[in-house]
């Protein structure tokens, strides 16, 4: 189980999940990529990650490339 970013202060731990293949995190996972759309924060394993990696730079605002 890992703290999830911003879960609030609580203490709680929640453990993290590939919000796209369903993939468990084993401890702490510096190397996911956390997304935030429409308010919810998503997280994708490094697998999920790289496969799509111009998808997700696609939509990025000029201003972060």
């Amino acid at each position: 189980m890992t703290s999830v970013p911003g879960d609030g202060g609580d203490g709680e731990t929640e453990a993290l999940v590939c919000a796209r293949c369903g993939a468990r995190a084993e401890g702490l996972e510096p190397t996911w990529t956390c997304s935030v759309e429409n308010g919810v924060r998503q997280y994708f394993c490094d697998s999920c990650s790289r496969e799509h990696l111009r998808a997700i730079e696609g939509r990025l605002d000029s201003a972060w490339w």
